[in-house]
């Protein structure tokens, strides 16, 4: 038992890291034990009714699943979103916004370390399957075939959303499979991949860019880039605006890549690295490290995550290809950082687990253990890892 001695030097302690910035993410306590600095949450996507499960991280970068997962009140669709984004935390953590692709709506959460508490139910349009945020904005990638493109929310102060009116925006593409859709760091900007190739159209492989006014309205017609690679799954910015972009190359074996972009305020991408290979097969997840220094793509088909050094030219020079190896069969999708830029997750579809790894200075990884198995379909639709 704690004695109020103790809560009070406990409250005293977590005063002083946020007031020193020593780590970014919030939540302070103790949890079986061990001192806790944040929480991983995941989403099983199940149809009869989507739920999320949630993980306290301890300061040792390991995980404990919470006993009980908590539900979205919404539907998932049993199968993988194929997006990534599809669980977003707010930037000050406060708030989780998770998509319900199966009941066509999105739902919010507060959030007290792991513990999560229903806050909305909102629909936000067809086939919901990625989201992002910048400010008070919040935009939604619509991933149906009838549906394909992106629509706008205001963020309160509670967390609640309130639709844009008329910003519904289609893609270049009717048939774009949208792998993405991701705000640029000033949030002027909103890419979106095209998974599928339009041979009808030019070009091929597409990475859509919507400017965004102050208004909120993101710009009627995108400017339609072309991809340096074959199906530009998913993107990620660094902090200077420059982008890098995972591309799966159809999952042909051993043939996957990044590629780095600078971007113009108008949303023209200029290539900097062209599809540096990794000898993978369908990468198809990336996330940048927060020091930008590292950029790590999980690759579905291999079973294993890569990882780059990024330089701040924005060039990319690929590290290790197997940087870590999480099994033939785990099938790894969405992969997150904590904000300290201490411990990556990813989660992998395939066992139903949260796989965690220590970030080294050199940009390796190291395994803390085995994988975080339980409350998560196995190789039955898993989408969706959010971190803090």
């Amino acid at each position: 038992m704690i004695t109020i001695s103790k809560r009070m030097r406990l409250r005293l302690v977590c005063a002083a890291l946020i007031a020193s910035a020593v780590f970014v993410t919030t939540g302070c306590g103790k949890a079986n034990g061990q001192d806790t600095q944040g929480a991983v949450f995941a989403v099983t996507n199940v149809t009869a009714d989507n739920r999320i499960v949630a993980y306290t991280r301890a300061s040792d970068g390991s995980l404990t699943r919470n006993a009980d997962s908590v539900s979205t009140r919404g539907l998932g669709i049993g199968v993988d979103l194929d997006t990534q984004g599809s669980l977003r935390l707010s930037r000050d953590n406060r708030f989780l916004y998770a998509v319900n692709a199966g009941s066509d709506d999105l739902t919010v959460f507060s959030v007290s370390g792991s513990t999560l508490t229903f806050v909305q139910r909102i629909a936000v349009g067809d086939q919901p399957v990625g989201l992002t945020l910048s400010g008070t904005l919040l935009y939604v990638l619509n991933g149906s075939v009838a549906g394909n493109g992106i629509t706008g929310f205001r963020i309160a102060a509670d967390g609640t959303l309130t639709p844009i009116a008329n910003s519904f925006r289609a893609l270049s593409s009717p048939i774009a499979v949208p792998g993405i859709v991701q705000f640029s760091p000033d949030g002027g900007l909103l890419l979106v991949t095209h998974k599928t190739a339009n041979a009808l159209l030019t070009p091929v492989n597409t990475i859509d860019a919507f400017t965004v006014g102050s208004d909120g309205l993101a710009s009627a017609v995108p400017v339609a880039n072309a991809s340096v690679g074959i199906r530009p799954f998913s993107l990620a910015f660094r902090a200077d605006g420059s982008v890098v972009v995972v591309e799966a190359f159809n999952a042909f074996a051993a043939r996957s890549a990044t590629s780095s972009y600078s971007v113009q305020a108008t949303g023209a991408m200029t290539p900097v690295s062209r599809s540096i290979a990794n000898g993978q097969t369908d990468a198809c997840w990336i996330v940048v490290s927060p020091d930008q220094r590292y950029v790590y793509t999980a690759n579905f088909g291999s079973g294993t995550i890569s990882s780059y050094a990024s330089a701040s030219n924005g060039t990319l020079s690929l590290l290790n290809g197997q940087a870590a190896s999480v099994g033939a069969t785990s099938q790894p999708v969405d992969v997150g950082i904590s904000g300290d830029g201490r411990y990556l997750y990813q989660l992998l579809r395939g066992s139903g687990g949260v796989a965690p790894f220590r970030l080294e200075t050199d940009g390796s990884l190291t395994a803390l253990g085995a994988a975080v198995i339980g409350g998560l379909p196995v190789a039955d639709g898993a989408s969706g890892l959010a971190v803090y």
